[in-house]
């Protein structure tokens, strides 16, 4: 706009003075210098395009980022104080970590979750355990209940070798009185282990849960009684169960571990003390975690405890007597949602002791990069040839309201992917249990247990290995893409199900997007012993594929690559240390917060900020436009239409406060709606409050409401007496008059696309307006060299004039009713998701099932996730067979 008034100022300019006759001689052009220099035009256009710049520098909304940081400031405070987030058990709210995403939680097209923890409790329960190829424990896990439910039949457990007996949830789970023990058989409670058949092992099985670990034991004074301080529930979970069981680790000093355990001999409790020699710690590579310790007889004893395919690979040949019987209990232990970890040790002379003892001190005392590796390298040929003892199983359970949440998500059009070092049996029976998963949903399996694989392995040829690994990973993602083509579209939902090992060779640089292309047409993705590192890729390779927002929910240490590579990190403060919290965009307690934190604030957010920038424009070129055509009217002259003062705080004080109040308060809809029609966050996916063809049609609004309110203030005021006295209107007059006409348009405008008034935004936008008045007010009551050309201009020449008022009363009306009558027509004929649900309340029928269901047909895409979509496919299911019949 500059640079056009600037060439039709330079062209008008060298015509003003044409055969001696002076066409603008109010401008004088025969004594200016340059601006107005016939004889210089062009250097004369330079001049006003400068000055245009300045001008029209109203046009851009610089404020706007100053009032959107206050607005999500504010909004992250109102996420902070919602009570519906704070957990109480735990005393701990939500928390907002950064206030630059609030938006983006209104975007969020798939979420990646950690399991333990993050879907579960991560407060371990030792059940089950399986020792010398006999399983021990029957408790029932919430797992087997859903199995039971999924299958319709009753659940049966043996209970010896001989009897069978069919229990409840309430039988079988009685009160228990010890956090982190629910293990319930009497073939080894209450020390009558020590009839059985193997009781030798099962001493080593318990004395190995109660030396290899890394636990504090804290004693009361007053009560003597013993409490453990763990780096994880799992290491509590084994002392607790091995204390309760009989062998209770009650002392540590820097070197030494002391235990009250049960003597085979004499049929007592005695203290024994074993020596710590070595702790090789557990790690998310090595999976496993060994002690080296010395007992009383000066015997040399290493106890590992690890998962269970980096621990079969270390048995001894004559370490594997039990292998295939705990093989077989430990698949049933995922089955039941159970974690599991194998335990084995072995006896070590004291010159093999020697030379690992000085190898991992040398290793240890290094400084080179390679440190670890030679670490690794050391602990490789000690922890070897080992005797499996057996495996323990642990229940880590869900968390309330999880399904539930996962179903609202689901309905939302939000895409769940768990990414977890769980066992896949283990992870696939929590996806039932949670809802990701339903029978009728067909499982793509990707993983590497065909029998070429397994006996390559055994080869030990890595290269063979590695190329036909990736080859055969390659083709079962091919093969899963051709079953979703030749699925037709129809209702099938799948699930995509991978392990860690697939998973390296699905995250090559050729292969991870045939992989991301059949993940994201999968329903639900469930990637198995994941690694940190692979989560983290994995999180990585969804948010650069589909370019959509990512949001990443985990609690612990190993989540923290993935929270930092997704859009959004939502870390939960659970039992696991705060590294995932300090890493996180958001902090919550609980899974089940998502719901609220996404469906209703980051709804809210994202509607309130759109409508923010989409507004700012409107109100700016609202603003300069009228300079514009007031610089037309005059033939770009370069004299503003208004005083500098009303140029100046235009942003500051007359429209800013109710923008402001737009972005913290309004609410389309209320949050109990926006849970009741999850759909409703649908508009943020595919964001269709801030796409181009919204800001445009803002920006026209401007346009055209700027054309009205100068036309007809301009035509109003021509050619007529502007009061009794006879006068006309000047420059002053028009400009004040205009002013005024913006100042009301621009807040009225605000008032009509509110949904959700309060008596805040009240206040403002009344007060804004009398501000004007005010400030006008005073500030033409200033000396004329303050005030200039707004000296007196509302006391003497406005305010006593009845046409200064009828004309704003019918200019304001006039720009504003385009925009009523649209906003009419498209409420009552093309309503939109928040529109329908509007109406929905306004009639009184958000409880009638059968308008209910009209509304969510609306849904971009279908539920195929939760108990919601499972009802759903049995209701297909009953009417397919229907019609059959």
């Amino acid at each position: 706009m500059a640079f056009i008034g600037s060439v039709i100022f330079g062209v008008t300019t060298r015509q003003d003075l044409k055969d001696g006759v002076i066409k603008r001689w109010y401008l004088r052009p025969d004594s200016s210098r340059i601006f107005f220099d016939p004889k210089r035009a062009p250097l004369a256009a330079v001049y006003h395009f400068l000055t245009a710049i300045m001008l029209y520098s109203y046009f851009i909304p610089i404020s706007l980022y100053v009032s959107i940081e206050i607005v999500k400031v504010l909004q992250s405070i109102f996420i902070n104080q919602d009570i519906h987030m704070y957990y109480e058990e735990a005393d701990k709210p939500a928390r907002a970590r950064t206030s630059n995403l609030n938006e983006e939680l209104g975007q969020v097209d798939t979420i990646l979750s950690d399991k333990t923890g993050t879907l579960t409790c991560n407060s371990m329960e030792f059940i089950k355990c399986s020792i010398a190829g006999t399983a021990y424990g029957r408790g029932v896990t919430e797992v087997e209940m859903a199995m039971g439910r999924r299958k319709g039949s009753s659940l049966v457990f043996q209970t010896n070798e001989n009897d069978d007996m069919e229990f409840s949830k309430e039988a079988i789970t009685e009160e228990s009185t010890v956090k982190g023990f629910n293990f319930r058989d009497e073939r080894i409670m209450k020390g009558n282990w020590v009839t059985e058949m193997n009781a030798n092992m099962i001493q080593k099985f318990f004395r190995l849960l109660a030396v290899c670990h890394t636990v504090i034991p804290e004693v009361d004074e007053d009560t003597e009684k013993i409490t453990y301080e763990a780096e994880s529930p799992d290491e509590a979970a084994f002392v607790i169960a091995a204390r309760e069981l009989g062998f209770e680790f009650f002392n540590r000093t820097q070197t030494t571990i002391a235990v009250r355990e049960l003597d085979l001999v004499t049929g007592k409790r005695v203290e024994r003390l074993y020596k710590i020699l070595n702790v090789l710690e557990f790690n998310s590579t090595r999976k496993r975690m060994s002690v080296i310790v010395q007992d009383e007889d000066g015997k040399l004893l290493l106890f590992c405890k690890g998962a269970d395919n980096v621990m079969f690979e270390r048995l001894s040949k004559n370490g594997r007597e039990f292998e295939e019987e705990t093989r077989d209990h430990v698949h049933e232990y995922a089955d039941a949602g159970l974690r599991t970890l194998i335990l084995a040790y072995r006896e070590l002379d004291e010159k093999e002791y020697k030379v690992f003892n000085e190898k991992i001190s040398e290793a240890k005392s290094s400084v080179s990069v390679d440190r670890e590796s030679l670490i690794e390298e050391v602990t490789e040929k000690v922890e070897k040839d080992l005797t499996l003892l057996g495996a323990t199983a642990v229940e880590d359970k869900l968390q309330n309201g999880v399904p539930d949440c996962i179903d609202k998500l689901a309905q939302a059009g939000i895409k769940i992917w768990v990414l977890t070092g769980d066992k896949m049996e283990t992870a696939i029976n929590i996806g039932f249990a949670c809802s990701l998963l339903r029978q009728d949903m067909k499982q793509i399996i990707i993983n590497l247990e065909t029998p070429e694989i397994l006996s390559l392995e055994k080869t030990g040829e890595k290269d063979a290995i590695t190329k036909v690994s990736k080859e055969n990973v390659l083709a079962q993602i091919i093969n899963g893409k051709t079953q979703l083509k030749y699925s037709g579209g129809n209702s099938d939902a799948f699930a995509l199900i991978i392990d860690g090992k697939s998973l390296a060779y699905a995250l090559d640089d050729d292969v991870k997007h045939i992989f991301l292309e059949l993940a994201v047409s999968c329903a639900s993705v469930i990637c198995c012993r994941s690694s940190p590192k692979q989560k983290a890729l994995v999180t990585r390779l969804v948010k650069s594929g589909n370019g959509k927002t990512t949001l990443a929910i985990g609690d612990g240490a190993n989540d923290v690559g993935m929270l930092q590579e997704a859009d959004i990190g939502v870390g939960i403060s659970g039992v696991e240390g705060m590294q995932a919290v300090m890493s996180s965009d958001i902090a919550i307690a609980q899974f089940r917060y998502l719901e609220r934190l996404l469906l209703v604030h980051g709804h809210w957010c994202y509607r309130r900020i759109s409508t923010m920038i989409c507004y700012f424009f409107y109100k700016n070129i609202t603003f300069g436009f009228t300079l514009f055509l007031y610089e037309t009217y005059t033939t770009f002259s370069s004299t503003p239409a208004y005083n500098d003062w009303f140029l100046s705080l235009y942003n500051v004080f007359f429209s800013s406060l109710p923008v402001i109040a737009l972005g913290v308060f309004d609410q389309d809809v209320s949050a109990r709606y926006c849970l009741k029609f999850p759909l409703l966050y649908q508009e943020g996916v595919q964001n269709v409050l801030f796409s181009w063809r919204r800001i445009l049609g803002w920006m026209f609004n401007g346009f055209y409401s700027a054309i009205i309110v100068f036309y007809l203030c301009k035509s109003s005021l021509q050619s007529q007496a502007f009061n009794h006295d006879g006068k006309t209107a000047g420059r002053e007059i028009l400009g004040g008059t205009m002013y005024t006409c913006i100042v009301w348009v621009v807040n009225l405008q605000l008032a009509l696309a509110i949904s959700y008034f309060t008596l805040i935004q009240h206040i403002v936008i009344w007060s804004s307006i009398v501000v004007w008045y005010f400030f006008i007010t005073v500030y033409g009551e200033l000396p004329s060299n303050i005030s200039t050309g707004a000296y007196k201009v509302f006391v003497e020449a406005l305010a006593p004039s009845l046409s200064y008022w009828l004309i704003t009363l019918f200019v304001v009306v006039t720009t504003l009713m385009p925009y009523f009558i649209y906003s009419a027509l498209q409420m009552s004929f093309f309503p939109m998701y928040h529109g329908m649900i509007q109406w929905l309340r306004y009639e009184g029928q958000c409880n009638d099932p059968e308008y209910c269901d009209m509304v969510r047909q609306r849904s971009i895409r279908p539920t195929t996730v939760g108990f919601t979509a499972r009802l759903e496919a049995k209701k297909r299911s009953v009417r397919r067979s229907e019609s059959e019949s």
